[in-house]
C-alpha cells in the first residue's frame, strides 16, 4: 500500500473552523457512544438482580445463567446490526445511523426499566427482556461500526490513533458510569429495595440521558472522507479476496481483545460477588476505579501508536495477556483490594490494543465498504468471543473448570498476536488511499 506523504500532511492546513467543527462532531459522537455503552453495560452490572426479577427463583444458578444467556443473545444480534446498519451508513452517511441507533438503544433501555417482573406475568417477562436486548444488540452493532468509521474518518491522519482512542474511552466511560450508578444504588438502598425496584434506576436514567445525546448528534457533520467517496464518478472495483482477507484478520485481531475486555469489565464483578463472596458495593467501586485508570491511559496509548505503529501495540497485548491472565484471576479473593489490583492490571493491558481499535479498523477497509466490513468483522468477533465470555465463565465455574476459561483467554491472545504478524502497518495513512 503506497502512501503519498505530501498529501498525508494536508489535514494540518485545514482551517480553524473546520478543525473546530470536527472536534464538535467528535464530542457529539463520543457522548452518544458513552451513553449507549452505559445502557449496554448496566445490564451486566445488575445481572444478579435482573436474574431474580425476570426468571424463576427456584434455581438461582439457572436464573443467573439465563440472564447471562440473554446478554450473549444481544451480542449475537450485533453482526446482523453491523452489516445492515453498516450498509446504510456506507450509502446514506454515518450521521443518520448514529442518530437511529441512539433512539433504538434508548427505547430498549426504557422497556427494561418499566417492564413487569416474572412474578407478575411469568415467562412473558423473560420474553420481553429478551426482545429488548435483541433490539439493543441490533442497534449496538450498527453504532459501534459506524462510530469507529466516523471517528477514524474525521481524525487527522498523523493523530488518528489518539483521536481514535476516544471510541474506546466511550466504552470504558459508559462502563464506569454504569458501575458508578450501580455503586450508588446498592450503597443507598437495601438489598431488598434494589431487588424489588432499585435495579430499574440505571435503565431509566439511560433513557432520559439519550435525549441529550440526540440533541448533540443533530449538529454532527458528515465526514469529508465519506462525502468525497460519494462524489467519485469512476470508482475502481474492490477485489473480494482482499476484503475477505482483511475481515478475517480483523476478526482474529479483535478476538483476544474483546474476550479479555468483557471478562474484566462485564463479568469479573459477578465472579467476585458470586464466587468469592465479595460485597457488591465493594466490587462495583473497585471496578469503577480500575476502569477510570484504564480510561485515562487510552489517549496516551493512542498517541504512542501514532509514533511507533499499531502492530507493536497489538503484539505487546498478546504477550502480556498470555502471561498474566491466570495469575491475575487467581489473586482475587473476598478482599476488595485484590479485585482492584487484578482488574487495574488487566484493563491496562486491554487498553493497549483498545486504544487503536478505531484507527486500525478504519485503516483496514476502503471507504465504500468501511462501515459494513467493520460492522461484520468487529461485531462477529465481539459476539462470538466477547458476548459469550460471561456465560462461558459462569458455566465452567459451575463445573469446577474455571481454569479452562483462563486458558481460553490465553489462546485468543495468541490468535490476536498471530493476526498481528500478517497485518500491514497502517499508521499515518490517508483513508482515501486504502
Amino acid at each position: 500500500m503506497n502512501v503519498d506523504l505530501t498529501r498525508q500532511a494536508q489535514p494540518d492546513t485545514d482551517s480553524g473552523t473546520t478543525l473546530a467543527s470536527r472536534k464538535k462532531s467528535l464530542l457529539a459522537s463520543s457522548v452518544g457512544n458513552v451513553l449507549e455503552w452505559y445502557e449496554w453495560s448496566a445490564y451486566a452490572v445488575f445481572a444478579p438482580f435482573i436474574a431474580a426479577a425476570m426468571f424463576s427463583n427456584s434455581d438461582p444458578v439457572s436464573a443467573l445463567l439465563s440472564t447471562l444467556a440473554v446478554f450473549a443473545v444481544g451480542f449475537l444480534m450485533r453482526p446482523l446490526g453491523g452489516i445492515i446498519f453498516g450498509r446504510i451508513a456506507d450509502k446514506r452517511g454515518r450521521k443518520f445511523v448514529l442518530v437511529t441507533t441512539m433512539l433504538m438503544m434508548a427505547t430498549g433501555s426504557l422497556i427494561i426499566g418499566v417492564m413487569p417482573t416474572y412474578s407478575a406475568i411469568g415467562a412473558w417477562a423473560s420474553l420481553i427482556l429478551l426482545a429488548a436486548r435483541v433490539m439493543q444488540g441490533f442497534a449496538h452493532g450498527g453504532e459501534s461500526a459506524t462510530a469507529y468509521s466516523y471517528v477514524g474518518e474525521i481524525a487527522p491522519p498523523h493523530r488518528r490513533g489518539m483521536w481514535g482512542s476516544v471510541a474506546f474511552i466511550a466504552i470504558f466511560g459508559g462502563s464506569v458510569l454504569a458501575y458508578t450508578v450501580g455503586g450508588v444504588v446498592t450503597s443507598s438502598l437495601s438489598d431488598t429495595a434494589v431487588g424489588q425496584w432499585g435495579w430499574r434506576i440505571p435503565f431509566l436514567i439511560g433513557a432520559l440521558l439519550a435525549l441529550f445525546a440526540l440533541y448533540l448528534r443533530r449538529s454532527m457533520e458528515e465526514s469529508d472522507v465519506f462525502d468525497a467517496a460519494q462524489k467519485e464518478d469512476d470508482q475502481p472495483s474492490i477485489p473480494r479476496r482482499a476484503v475477505v482477507r482483511a475481515i478475517l484478520l480483523m476478526i482474529g485481531m479483535t478476538s483476544g481483545i474483546t474476550a479479555a475486555h468483557y471478562t474484566w469489565t462485564s463479568y469479573i464483578s459477578t465472579y467476585a460477588i458470586t464466587q468469592q463472596g465479595m460485597n457488591p458495593d465493594t466490587a462495583y467501586w473497585m471496578l469503577v476505579i480500575a476502569q477510570l485508570i484504564a480510561l485515562v491511559s487510552l489517549p496516551f496509548l493512542g498517541l504512542l501508536s501514532d509514533k511507533i505503529g499499531r502492530r507493536p501495540m497489538l503484539g505487546a497485548f498478546a504477550v502480556l495477556m498470555f502471561v498474566l491472565q491466570l495469575p491475575l484471576t487467581m489473586m482475587i479473593t473476598s478482599d476488595g483490594w485484590t479485585l482492584l489490583v487484578a482488574t487495574t492490571a488487566a484493563l491496562l493491558i486491554v487498553a493497549v490494543p483498545a486504544s487503536i481499535l478505531s484507527s486500525t479498523l478504519s485503516e483496514s477497509f476502503p471507504t465504500r465498504l468501511r462501515t459494513q466490513a467493520i460492522g461484520f468483522a468487529y461485531s462477529f468477533s465481539v459476539a462470538v468471543f466477547g458476548g459469550t465470555a460471561p456465560y462461558l465463565n459462569q458455566l465452567l465455574l459451575g463445573l469446577d473448570l474455571g481454569w479452562v476459561f483462563g486458558v481460553y483467554i490465553m489462546v485468543l491472545a495468541v490468535l490476536t498476536g498471530v493476526a498481528c504478524l500478517f497485518m500491514k502497518e497502517t499508521k499515518g495513512i490517508r483513508l482515501e488511499d486504502v
